[in-house]
Parts: structure tokens; C-alpha cells; sequence
């Protein structure tokens, strides 16, 4: 390290945000995550005894990945190496295999190589790790707000012990916090802070399991506030309030809060519960879910899941498809809301969906059978000679606009693919076939 680069390297550590600096640097300054790094735990025992092979740290924004990595770093006795999937090309990796290579073979020392973001590298470059992860050339510590099981190499997966991270408890980053207030090597010791009880329980909550969201906000505080005439800062609830303006959601409309989200939202309505629906719907449209895909999805629960219990249903849910589309934000959450609870409440019905299934896999399992005759088309010149249409019924020529005739291939004679239930409107329906004949009485 020459000259100026140790220089820019203290200036960094001197500037960094607080959430950087109060990273922790051994395993027992690390706060929460008791199920992974508890005295106990596999992971806690393997850094102690600097045994550690390779790792996939999988969890939201804030919540320890970079920093576990950094506790091996400053554990292990491995050369340790670190890049960054968003730039680290190829030429990072070839470098960063033959240095581990020569280290193996001159030095005798393994190397850990640590990606953060190990999700945006493509397939290739996954691909390209695989065989120096597998000769022990690199121990790999990949680290990822995404799910590994979709997102990383399986061969990969396959041979990393995956440790998913939970969002912090409030609790965890009040300490986190705390500690950042009287830290004067790395914290705002040296400023003079103080901070109101419910201002820091404030940003513990409002983070949402993020702690280098609530360091920063603190340190924001810190810095924009006049101090008092004893020339202390004192931070209140109003200060905290307005560093974080919003609630930190995670949410990825690509990854795994996106699928997680609109999957307890489907299963809200399916559910019969109007709260919850219009709970994940709120959450939805808080971080910027397209209206569309809500809407899209409404619609398909409102024919899977109601179905003819409440027909209106679907019609409701395309009106409302329809409107958020001409009409946007901030109205269409009204429309959306409405839409997601009558869902929600209406009575709920899958035989619809489970009729066409069920046919589906009758056409394409077994024999498809002929039409009956008397069905096939007689509109066109030599249609009765071939027999077409010739005993056909005409229901409305009957009582109840009813007639006794088969329909199915004879192959399929009887045969029951639309099961009514007994709710709502679906009940109605099936009463009516029971009275005209068609179906036997329950």
C-alpha cells in the first residue's frame, strides 16, 4: 500500500457513514442473529475455531451479511479477499484465483473469497468460481438479499452451507444504537449526543430490522442539529421523525419480498380475511408495486378461488382492472382496496377451476372419443347426408328449457367434471340442475 492510497484509505474511515464505522469487528460485538451465531451455533464455533468452509449468507438489507464477513476476515488466519458483484468483472476473478493459487502452493494458506451481491453475477461467472470452490483453491462466502435457491448456482448451492439472516428485533438495534451514542473511536461519542428514549425506540421501530438504516438516520440527526445552550445535541422524537420520513420497507420487486408479498396477499382473500388483504395490498403499493400486476392478480383470485359462489366477483375485479389503468395513483389504491375485499369476503368456490383442470387432464391422459353425432355442425350442404345434426334436441322446445341428452363422448358417458360446491350463488346453480334432472339430489 503506497502512500496515497494509505492516506485515502483513513480518509474513508475518518468519512464514513455510521452505519460503516460501527461495523462490528470481532463475533461478540455482532448483535442478534442468536439462531446462527449464538455461543452454540455451528457458524459462532466454526469463525472461533477459524474452520470455515464455504458459506452463503442470504438475508435483507441491513441485517449482518457484510458484516459476519468482516468478522472472518478479522478471525481467520486465510489470505481474505473481498469484491463486489455489481463491478468485479472476470479479470477480478482470474486475478483473485491465481493470487489464491500462489498462496496455496508458496505459503501454504487458503484463501477466502468474499462476494457480496453474489447474485448479480450471471450464470458464467457463478459458473466460472465452481471449479476452485470445488479443489479447495477458495473457500467462497457469497452474500445476498436474494434467495440462493433461485438465484445462485445450484452447483454452488450444492456446496456452501447457507445461513439466512433475519431482519434485527427492535430491541437489538436500540443496543446498536446506544453503543453508537458513546462510541468516541467510531461512534458520535466525541459530539456530545444525546437522545430521548423514544426517539431511539422510534428509529429501532421505523427501521424495520435495519440497522445501517437507523445508524444512519441517527448520525443525520446528529449532524443537522443545533446544539442546546449547555452545548449538548439532543435528539428528540421530532428529529428522528424527520430523518426517516418513511418506514424502511423491504421490498424487491424482483426478489423474494415481491413473490412473498403477493403470494399472502392471493392467500389473504382465498382466506376470507378483508384485513389482511388490504395489510399486504397497503404494503404493495408502499413500495411501488405496479398497479397492473396487483389488479392481475385479483382477477385471477376472483375466478380460482370465488368462482361461481359469487360471479360478480370477477366482473368487480376486471371493472377494477380496467379503472387503475386509466386512472393511476394515488385513486387506484381506492379501486384496489375495494376490489381486494369484496374477494376477500365473497363466498369462495375453486369447482370451476378444478373442472377445467380436471377435463384438461382427461383430454390429455385418456381417449378423446368421438362427438356425438347429433351435435356436429348440419349448417353447411351434405351435413344430413352425413348424419349431422339429425336427432339433435332443441332444449328450449321443452318444459324448464330442458331436455335429457348427452352431451360426452360416449367414452365419457356420465362422466362428472364440474363439482358444485354449497356456497353462495354456486349452490343456487347446482339446486337448479337438481330440480330440472340433471344432476341427482344430494
Amino acid at each position: 500500500m503506497d502512500l496515497f492510497e494509505y492516506t485515502r484509505k483513513g480518509i474513508l474511515e475518518r468519512e464514513a457513514p455510521l452505519a460503516s464505522r460501527m461495523r462490528p469487528r470481532t463475533l461478540d460485538e455482532v448483535v442478534g442473529q442468536e439462531h446462527i451465531i449464538g455461543p452454540d451455533r455451528l457458524l459462532s464455533r466454526a469463525i472461533r475455531a477459524d474452520r470455515i468452509g464455504s458459506l452463503i449468507f442470504y438475508g435483507p438489507p441491513g441485517t449482518g451479511k457484510t458484516t459476519l464477513a468482516q468478522v472472518i476476515a478479522n478471525t481467520t488466519h486465510a489470505r481474505f479477499v473481498q469484491i463486489n458483484a455489481t463491478t468485479a468483472g472476470k479479470k477480478d476473478m482470474e486475478e483473485a484465483v491465481q493470487k489464491a493459487r500462489d498462496a496455496l502452493g508458496m505459503e501454504e494458506r487458503r484463501t477466502i473469497l468474499f462476494v457480496d451481491e453474489i447474485h448479480r453475477f450471471n450464470k458464467a461467472q457463478q459458473d466460472y468460481l465452481l471449479p476452485f470452490v470445488e479443489d479447495g483453491t477458495l473457500t467462497l462466502i457469497g452474500a445476498t438479499t436474494e434467495n440462493p435457491y433461485f438465484e445462485v448456482n445450484r452447483a454452488l448451492v450444492s456446496r456452501s452451507r447457507i445461513f439466512e439472516l433475519k431482519p434485527l428485533g427492535a430491541a437489538d438495534l436500540e443496543v446498536l444504537l446506544r453503543r453508537a451514542l458513546v462510541d468516541k473511536e467510531r461512534g458520535l461519542g466525541n459530539l456530545n449526543v444525546d437522545a430521548d428514549d423514544d426517539a431511539i425506540a422510534f428509529l429501532a421501530d421505523i427501521s424495520n430490522g435495519d440497522a445501517r438504516a437507523a445508524l444512519n438516520a441517527l448520525e443525520l440527526g446528529a449532524l443537522t442539529t443545533s446544539p442546546g445552550e449547555d452545548g449538548r445535541i439532543r435528539i428528540t422524537l421530532d428529529v428522528a421523525s424527520e430523518c426517516i420520513q418513511r418506514r424502511v420497507l423491504n421490498y424487491d420487486r424482483e426478489g423474494d419480498n415481491h413473490y412473498d408479498t403477493i403470494s399472502a396477499f392471493i392467500k389473504s382473500m382465498r382466506g376470507s380475511d378483508p384485513d389482511a388483504a388490504v395489510y399486504y395490498l397497503a404494503r404493495m403499493l408502499y413500495a411501488g408495486e405496479d398497479v397492473k400486476f396487483i389488479a392481475r392478480r385479483i382477477m385471477i383470485c376472483a375466478a380460482e378461488d370465488v368462482g361461481n359462489a359469487d360471479p360478480q366477483a370477477l366482473i368487480l375485479a376486471v371493472a377494477a382492472s380496467e379503472a387503475v389503468e386509466r386512472i393511476g395513483m394515488p385513486e387506484s389504491q381506492i379501486i384496489l382496496s375495494q376490489a381486494a375485499a369484496y374477494v376477500a369476503c365473497a363466498p369462495k368456490s375453486n369447482s370451476a377451476c378444478n373442472a377445467i383442470f380436471s377435463a384438461m387432464d382427461s383430454v390429455k391422459n385418456e381417449p378423446t372419443g368421438g362427438i356425438p353425432p347429433y351435435l356436429k355442425d348440419a349448417h353447411y350442404s351434405g351435413a344430413k347426408d352425413l348424419g349431422r345434426g339429425l336427432t339433435y334436441r332443441y332444449p328450449h322446445d321443452y318444459e324448464n328449457h330442458y331436455v335429457d341428452q348427452q352431451y360426452l363422448p360416449d367414452e365419457l358417458r356420465g362422466r362428472r367434471f364440474y363439482e358444485m360446491s354449497d356456497n353462495g350463488y354456486e349452490k343456487g346453480m347446482r339446486l337448479w340442475l337438481e330440480r330440472i334432472g340433471k344432476y341427482p339430489k344430494k
